[in-house]
């Protein structure tokens, strides 16, 4: 796509119907489109005359009069009109058109048009209804959830600034001025071919190496005293975190907040087309729950931490209200959690003094799993550098867990019942140490190992030395197809939580305590089926953590039969999603949010396909006694459950998140 067509296109890109259409449909208007000039006072089109094309508006505006004579409609930049002739038997121009202004139009030509009409309900539906009820619509779903619905192209205003590696600070310190930016992308010619290589309007092939901001100049050049002279490529940042133009704001937000950055190059494949700050997303939606996750990191104590606790149940209510999906709400909490963990080991780094050696701090089960809900626990572990000595370092780590975990407790993140948590002297080891327990569990696997298994498998690194904790990722991804003993074993505790469905697909109900007659849906239903999918992910060799990603990964093999990771996902996200309602009706009620359901608190609708959910997992249950047996003494507990599942092992050996 050349320059002029990457213009057309990013243009269109920014009004409705074009700005929610997939790339590809835009990449094909923009590779079709003609370009005409009229002057001001120009007719356009005249009554009765065929139409050929869809007409857009680039610059200028036009004048539409009904056939008395009477202004029916005036259109400017970004409109579009000859649709409603298309759509006619005859093709004929109904409303003749005048230009009141010199205007640039792109024409579309009709076969494209009808392709678009036929490939996106959303842009036929538009044209079809003759626009202008539409375009309400949408802005008020954009306003309702922008974050999810609307893409990260249409942030963007305006072309990127590049500069080459060689250029001088005082240069690129300059042309950030002039073109009133805050940063500048570090692009240099290449021969090469990767995932940042990209062409230039002069043809030759350029790879983005870099990103120079206004905050580098601060940190990295006035504060060590850089020449004005000194190459950008000396102090560029190097980790470039890029996003694709045709994701959501919602997840641009997301790419921020884990990163901790507030630029966000934006691409088009591999075509930088600008870049993305903060502040526009703060101008585009100024009240997402996800913004509490810059006020964490400006907490200065845990009591002001803790203050801010109640804004998460907030977010969350707000979140489920806008009709975000499972994955997006867990996700957002999930980044919360996190987000609130890295502050609090900040606070103590800052309190304690720096740490005596490298670690890392990592979170377990569903924070881990980006999968946590509103009354998510907290489950954590420190990894330290194989140097570690008890008598030198450990007065020190044992502060920082303890500072750690009674800081979540005061956020609204419970102390783990199990002890699962920093504070524990048995979780808080080097990194041989973790190898040696994880590879234990694996060799000798019993019921107290099967546990931890289950608990310790799902591991993200939250803040140190995440190589570390990459490394247990790694080392589990490696050993567990090759461990049949294990794999079986943990099939077999996978089954013990069973779907609660009695004979003739009826509920079977809690019979005691404070929630009898409901249905503990973590329990009975998410719990057991991110077990079976976690078995599943560990035979495959998946380095995934997030169920809905080690889905993805046990699809690309053949440890199940067709259609059956659909439907387990279709499982998890109904399920969820009707516990996370539940959970957001509790907190507007005032009353403590829980995981268990009253089925006749339910639509008849949401019953039925709830018992599909329970019956789903309870069929891929029965399926993990079949794939995962438990083999013959003789066997080796190192060999691959079968040669399917080594093929499965080569075939996952990703990580997607």
């Amino acid at each position: 796509m050349n320059v002029e067509q990457l213009d057309i296109r990013g243009h269109m890109a920014q009004f409705a119907p074009f700005d929610d259409l997939p790339d590809a449909l835009l990449d094909r208007i923009a590779g079709e489109v003609e370009i005409r000039y009229f002057q001001a006072g120009s007719e356009l089109l005249v009554k009765d005359q065929p139409v050929e094309s869809l007409w857009y508006i680039r610059s200028g505006a036009v004048e539409m009069y009904q056939r008395s004579g009477r202004l029916f409609n005036r259109l400017s930049e970004g409109d579009i009109f000859g649709y409603s002739d298309l759509l006619r038997s005859n093709r004929r121009v109904r409303y003749p058109v005048s230009a009141i202004e010199d205007t640039l139009i792109y024409f579309i030509p009709g076969d494209v048009f009808e392709t678009i009409c036929d490939e996106d309900d959303d842009f036929a539906e538009f044209v079809e209804t003759g626009g202008q009820r539409l375009k309400v619509t949408v802005e008020q779903q954009r306003d309702d959830s922008g974050l999810m619905t609307t893409r990260v192209r249409k942030l963007i205003s305006r072309q990127p600034q590049m500069v080459e590696a060689a250029t001088s600070l005082q240069q690129a310190a300059r042309q950030m001025r002039d073109a009133n930016v805050t940063c500048v992308l570090v692009v240099d010619v290449t021969e090469t071919q990767s995932a940042y290589t990209f062409t230039g309007p002069d043809g030759r092939h350029w790879q983005l190496n870099g990103i120079l901001t206004d905050r580098d100049f601060c940190t990295r050049v006035l504060a060590e005293g850089k020449s004005a002279q000194t190459p950008v490529g000396e102090v560029m940042s190097r980790k470039v975190i890029v996003i694709q133009s045709d994701e959501s704001v919602y997840e641009a937000m997301l790419c921020m907040l884990r990163n901790q950055v507030h630029h966000l190059p934006v691409l088009h494949r591999r075509q930088p087309v600008g870049v993305l700050h903060l502040s526009d997303i703060v101008r585009h939606e100024t009240h997402s729950s996800l913004f509490l996750v810059n006020n964490i990191f400006v907490q200065n104590t845990p009591e002001q931490l803790a203050r801010l606790a109640p804004e998460v149940g907030t977010g969350f209510v707000r979140m489920v209200a806008d009709g975000a999906n499972s994955e997006m709400v867990c996700r957002a909490l999930a980044t919360i959690g996190r987000a609130f963990t890295q502050r609090l080991i900040e606070l103590a780094e800052a309190e304690l003094g720096p740490a005596p050696i490298p670690y890392c701090f990592m979170v377990l089960g569903s924070m881990a799993r980006e999968e946590p809900t509103i009354n998510a626990d907290q489950d954590n572990a420190l990894v330290l550098h194989d140097d570690y000595d008890p008598e030198r370092h450990g007065e020190y780590f044992e502060a920082l867990a303890r500072f750690v975990c009674d800081g979540l407790d005061a956020c609204g993140y419970p102390y783990c019942k199990g002890d699962v948590m920093a504070t524990n002297p048995r979780w808080r080891q080097p990194l041989q140490v973790w190898k040696e327990y994880f590879t234990e569990w694996m060799d000798e696997p019993n019921g107290e190992r099967l546990l931890h298994s289950s608990i310790f498998f799902d591991l993200a690194p939250v803040h140190g030395e995440t190589p570390m904790v990459e490394a247990l990722q790694d080392l589990i991804a490696e050993l567990a197809p090759q461990r049949p003993v294990f794999l079986a074993a943990l099939a077999r505790n996978a089954k013990n939580r069973t779907p609660p469905l009695g004979f003739f697909r009826q509920f079977v109900m809690e019979q005691d305590g404070e929630h009898r007659k409901s249905i503990n849906l973590k329990r009975r239903g998410t719990a057991p089926l991110t077990d079976l999918v976690r078995v599943h992910a560990l035979a495959c060799g998946s380095k995934a953590q997030n169920s809905f990603a080690r889905l993805d990964d046990i699809a690309q093999t053949k440890l199940l039969a067709d259609g059956v990771t659909e439907r387990l996902r279709y499982a998890f996200e109904f399920m969820s999603m009707v516990r996370i309602r539940h959970q957001a009706d509790a907190i507007e009620r005032g009353a403590e949010p829980d995981n268990s359901v009253d089925p006749e608190n339910i639509g008849s609708r949401e019953r039925h396909h709830l018992k599909d959910a329970f019956e789903a997992i309870s069929n891929a249950q029965k399926f993990l006694s079949f794939r995962y047996s438990m083999p013959s003494k003789s066997g080796s507990s190192k060999t691959h459950t079968s040669s399917s599942a080594g093929s499965a092992s080569q075939a996952s050996q990703r990580s997607r998140r």
